[in-house]
C-alpha cells in the first residue's frame, strides 16, 4: 500500500485536496483486485495547531493530522503540497518539516503555489518545474536555480512533480496513478470521473497577461493607453520611441524597466488579449479578428496562439466561446 500525505495550508481551495483524495479512492475501487486490496492510503495534514482547515470558500475540512504530530522520518510514498499558505509562519512550518521528510519519501509533489515551498527547500534547484501561471515570474525571480516552465499542466523531474493552478493537480494525480499502476487503471479512473486522462493544451490557455500591472507613469502610461487603443497601427519600437520622444535604445530600456515587459512583448500581449476577447465574444472570422487585433492575417494570429498558448485560435474559440451570443 502506498501512503500518500496531502499537506493542506489554511485559506486555500479545498477542492484540490478533496479531488486528489477522490481520484486515489477511485483508483482503489477500480483496481482489478478490488477495494479490499487498497493501493493507496490517503492522509491529510494541516500545519495549523488545530485540525480544522479553513477554505477560502467558507467551507472547512477536517484534517487527519496536525503536521507537527507526524514524524518526518516515517517513510512515505508521496508527499503532496496543495498551496503555499496564508502567512510566513505557516509556510516556514511546512518547509522545515519537508527538509526532514523529503529524503524519506519516494516522491514529492506540489499543486499551484505549493511549488514556492518546494523551491524554498531547495528541492527544485536545477530541476524543471511549474506553478500557477500568475506565479511563474515570481518563482523564477525568487529562485533562479529553478528551470521554470509555463506551458505544461504538470512536470515530472525525477522524484519531484509540480503542477500549475488548482485543477491541474488532478492531471498530476492521474499521472501518478498511471506511473504506479499503469495506463489502464488511470484511464478507467479518468473515464469514470468524466475527466481527461491527458487534458489537451497547457495551462497558458487559461492565463491572462495583466496589461495594467506596470508602474509606468507620465508619458509611458499615456503611451500604454494609446497602444491599447491603436492595435492596428505600426507599433514597431522606432514608431513607439518617436511617439515617446526618445531614442529607440533609451525607450526600450525605460519601457522595460518601468513596465516589466519589453515593448515588443507588451504589444504582442495587447494584441493577443484583444484577439482572445473577440474569439470569446464574437462570431467574427479569424481573418477579421486578426485584422482587428493588429496581427494582420490569420496566419500570424495562428502562429502567435500556438507559440504563446499552445493551441490554435479555433481550438481556443471552441473551449472559451460565450455560450449565448447577444
Amino acid at each position: 500500500m502506498k501512503k500518500i500525505l496531502i499537506i493542506v495550508p489554511d485559506g486555500g481551495m479545498l477542492f484540490e485536496a478533496a479531488g486528489i483524495a477522490d481520484i486515489l479512492m477511485q483508483a482503489n475501487r477500480l483496481h482489478p483486485e478490488g477495494p479490499q486490496h487498497s493501493r493507496y492510503r490517503t492522509m491529510i495534514a494541516t500545519p495549523q495547531p488545530h485540525q480544522v482547515i479553513h477554505g477560502q470558500s467558507g467551507l472547512n475540512l477536517l484534517a487527519d493530522y496536525r503536521l507537527p504530530e507526524l514524524d518526518p522520518r516515517e517513510p512515505l510514498d508521496t508527499i503532496i503540497i496543495t498551496g503555499r499558505g496564508m502567512n510566513d509562519l505557516e509556510s516556514t512550518a511546512v518547509v522545515d518539516w519537508l527538509h526532514l521528510a523529503a529524503p524519506h519519501a519516494r516522491r514529492v509533489a506540489s499543486i499551484c503555489g505549493g511549488a514556492m515551498l518546494l523551491a524554498q527547500t531547495g528541492l527544485l534547484d536545477g530541476r524543471r518545474a511549474t506553478t500557477h501561471w500568475r506565479l511563474l515570474e515570481t518563482l523564477q525571480v525568487m529562485y533562479p536555480k529553478v528551470k521554470v516552465e509555463g506551458g505544461p499542466l504538470y512536470i515530472q523531474d525525477g522524484s519531484v512533480w509540480t503542477s500549475g493552478g488548482v485543477s491541474s493537480g488532478f492531471d498530476l494525480t492521474l499521472a501518478l496513478v498511471e506511473e504506479d499502476y499503469g495506463f489502464t487503471l488511470a484511464r478507467d479512473v479518468a473515464q469514470d470521473m468524466v475527466m481527461y486522462l491527458r487534458r489537451p493544451g497547457g495551462q497558458l490557455q487559461f492565463s491572462r497577461y495583466n496589461l495594467q500591472q506596470s508602474g509606468a507613469s507620465g508619458p509611458l502610461s499615456a503611451l500604454q493607453t494609446w497602444i491599447l487603443q491603436n492595435l492596428t497601427a505600426d507599433l514597431c519600437v522606432e514608431n513607439l520611441a518617436e511617439k515617446a520622444a526618445m531614442s529607440p535604445r533609451n525607450f526600450t530600456r525605460v519601457f522595460t524597466r518601468d513596465t516589466g515587459a519589453s515593448p515588443a512583448r507588451y504589444v504582442t500581449e495587447a494584441r493577443l488579449a484583444a484577439a482572445r476577447q473577440l474569439l470569446e465574444q464574437s462570431t467574427d472570422s479569424l481573418e477579421l479578428i486578426a485584422e482587428k487585433s493588429g496581427f494582420g492575417s490569420s496566419i500570424n494570429l495562428r502562429r502567435v496562439f500556438e507559440k504563446q498558448l499552445h493551441l490554435t485560435p479555433g481550438e481556443y474559440r471552441q473551449r472559451f466561446h460565450c455560450r449565448k451570443m447577444a
